[in-house]
């Protein structure tokens, strides 16, 4: 993972980040520029099952899920470095976020998160959530590195649950 080629699929993002379906909530990297900025999709469809559904109205994407989408996408910028590849990221606080429209199933939703302030354990990024020409979401948020994995352990995509066990 030294260097990226993007765009980034949902196969190489599952190499950088812990979470795994259902709670991976980023499909695709389309830019990324290290210690800088980057840029994230996140595709909403009809079958996600977080989707809230309020009485007499079509189901939207809950603000919670959208601000931990901003999150991973940030996530992925921090952990896609060498030097933080067998790291963990804890998200440590969020301030002045905004919800500025209801995102729905078939919206494609574009996260951008640029760099604040980044020190060698901590750092805070400004994520921005786009449908079409309109932010959704916006707000900064404080993250802290912690310690590697256990030696020898090492991210991967769960095994298939149909195929034997070795």
């Amino acid at each position: 993972m030294d260097s990226l080629t993007l765009p980034l699929d949902y196969s190489a993002i599952e190499r950088i980040l812990p979470h795994r379906y259902p709670f991976l909530l980023v499909d695709r990297i389309t830019a990324f520029e290290p210690d800088t900025r980057i840029v994230g999709i996140k595709n909403v469809s009809a079958n996600e099952r977080y989707l809230s559904h309020s009485p007499g109205e079509p189901p939207a994407l809950p603000s919670t899920i959208l601000t931990e989408a901003v999150a991973q996408v940030g996530a992925i910028l921090i952990l896609a470095k060498p030097e933080n590849r067998e790291k963990l990221i804890y998200f440590m606080g969020i301030e002045r976020v905004r919800y500025r429209g209801v995102v729905r199933p078939g919206d494609v939703v574009e996260v951008e998160a640029r760099v604040v302030r980044l020190r060698s354990r901590m750092g805070v990024l400004e994520g921005r959530a786009r449908v079409g020409d309109q932010v959704v979401a916006e707000g900064t948020m404080t993250f802290a590195l912690g310690s590697s994995l256990a030696p020898g352990a090492e991210r991967r995509a769960p095994r298939n649950s149909l195929a034997p066990s070795a």
